[in-house]
């Protein structure tokens, strides 16, 4: 059986600020063996299933030093503080030196004490595995050259910005095909079987420390992906996929070690079959923040297997913070909707206090900034409310909407339903700035011949319906600007 239960719900804190954070509150250097066991209680206390602790990788010297030197990023965390010095950049933890634990946040010893602080608390643990690239200065640089996609002096004349040499050898800088190449990382193989050897070996010594991996742009491994980017560069294409090797290699050790994608361009299914356990919805995130109800149905009308295996969230360490994006109405209905979803639901730490500004990932302190106690309230009492295990084990449908000849609101609507073990769930949200009516039809539920009591979890309004009239031709539902029903019954 897995250790992460089905559909988690995950917290993720980007480890080098929180612990910073954590030592001026407490007056003393707090390592993650020293977190305050409080801390980790408030977590689990929240109906979480697992922290992911992002960036506990030893950063890249050489990285960082680049970091340093970059006047937009200086800019950027010059508006962030006001007492900034370069020296508040520690890197990116995203450009790997080692896969070992940063001895500034303790070293491997207290990674494990914490696992051990969150295993008491029944929190798992979730670590970061980025398979794209390493740091320039990596041992693999000089010690697996053909680990690489590689270059010659020609192509370091042409493109300064996308070669680097080192160890007397040219190398490609790696990258997203969309944008210009990372600076401070060297592009891996993923062609290479040596590569693809080393690499089950890497994600094996992580399984040994944790409960599962987000695996960092997890789409641009596929192998058609990888040969549209590098072409030639990359050798001969393998008739197999990364993913479905390397995940196999580690599931054969760690039958319930947990994959989540971060993965972007529609490749969600196709990662999924691959073998990772969850893949990033950011269709869902866009389509919460620019689109109406209507994509958002279109969106969950795929079938139930793939939602399963979906990552929800409406903010994460690459996206703007919540707060700034969305209005308190607004992000109200935008949280009800991606924590009441099936698959697994991620929130970011400063989420849940309505933190607004977002940190470049290469910045080792943040503002302060003072907490949403309304908000916190709120997100405290959506979570106690999904903690029930039918939002994970129960069965799981959209409704279908309705209204009538002079109403065309229903269409701002959208509705699901949960059912198992003879209590089940509805939530309906107005995802619109005015007011919305309409009709509600729960499929697969046999509702008539008696009363139902109906209860709201966030309001605590309690309601009795008939339940003949739920069946046909629908429970009847008015509300408010970006309101919401999330019904007992």
């Amino acid at each position: 059986m897995p250790v992460l239960p089905k559909q988690p719900l995950i917290y993720e804190i980007n480890t080098w600020v929180w612990l910073e954070e954590l030592s001026r509150r407490h007056r003393r250097p707090v390592t993650l063996a020293g977190v305050p066991p409080e801390e980790w209680a408030a977590i689990a206390s929240l109906s979480f299933d697992a922290v992911w602790l992002m960036g506990v990788w030893q950063r890249s010297p050489a990285g960082t030093r680049l970091a340093r030197s970059l006047p937009p990023l200086l800019e950027e965390c010059r508006t962030i503080l006001p007492d900034f010095t370069p020296a508040d950049i520690q890197g990116s933890p995203y450009c790997i030196r080692d896969y070992t634990v940063e001895e500034h946040l303790g070293g491997r010893g207290a990674l494990a004490a914490a696992r051990e602080a969150l295993d008491r608390c029944g929190l798992g643990l979730i670590l970061d595995f980025v398979p794209n690239h390493v740091a320039q200065d990596h041992d693999w640089a000089l010690e697996h050259p053909e680990f690489f996609i590689r270059g010659d002096a020609a192509d370091l004349v042409r493109a300064p910005r996308e070669f680097f040499q080192a160890g007397g050898r040219v190398f490609a800088c790696a990258r997203d095909p969309n944008y210009p190449p990372w600076q401070d990382v060297a592009q891996l193989n993923a062609f290479h079987p040596g590569l693809r050897e080393a690499a089950a070996g890497t994600l094996l010594g992580i399984a040994d420390q944790c409960d599962g991996v987000r695996c960092d742009m997890s789409m641009l491994l596929v192998n058609r992906v990888f040969r549209k980017t590098w072409a030639d560069r990359a050798g001969r294409e393998p008739q197999r996929e990364y993913w479905d090797q390397i995940i196999g290699a580690v599931r054969g050790r760690y039958p319930g070690f947990t994959f989540l994608a971060e993965a972007y361009w529609d490749l969600e299914r196709e990662l999924q079959q691959q073998g990772f356990d969850y893949c990033y919805d950011k269709r869902l995130y866009d389509r919460l923040v620019h689109e109406p109800a209507g994509a958002i149905r279109l969106h969950l009308s795929g079938e139930t297997g793939y939602q399963r295996k979906l990552v929800r969230f409406i903010e994460n360490h690459d996206e703007p913070r919540a707060a700034s994006v969305f209005d308190a109405p607004k992000g109200a209905a935008a949280a009800v909707v991606m924590t009441t979803l099936p698959g697994a639901r991620l929130y970011h730490e400063g989420q849940l206090e309505g933190r607004r500004v977002k940190l470049p990932v290469q910045l080792g302190r943040k503002p302060d900034e003072a907490p949403d106690p309304a908000l916190r309230a709120f997100y405290g009492k959506l979570l106690q409310a999904v903690r029930d295990t039918r939002f994970r084990d129960g069965d799981w449908a959209l409704c279908e909407l309705q209204g009538w000849p002079d109403n065309e609101r229903f269409r701002r609507l959208v509705a699901w339903r949960w059912a198992g073990s003879g209590r089940h769930h509805l939530i309906v949200v107005n995802l619109a700035d005015t007011s919305s009516q309409g009709r509600v039809r729960m499929p697969g539920l046999t509702l008539a011949g008696r009363t139902w009591r109906l209860t709201d979890l966030m309001s605590g309004e309690v309601f009795e319906r008939n339940g003949d009239e739920m069946t046909d031709p629908g429970l009847f539902v008015d509300l408010p600007p970006w309101g919401y029903h999330f019904l007992e019954f």
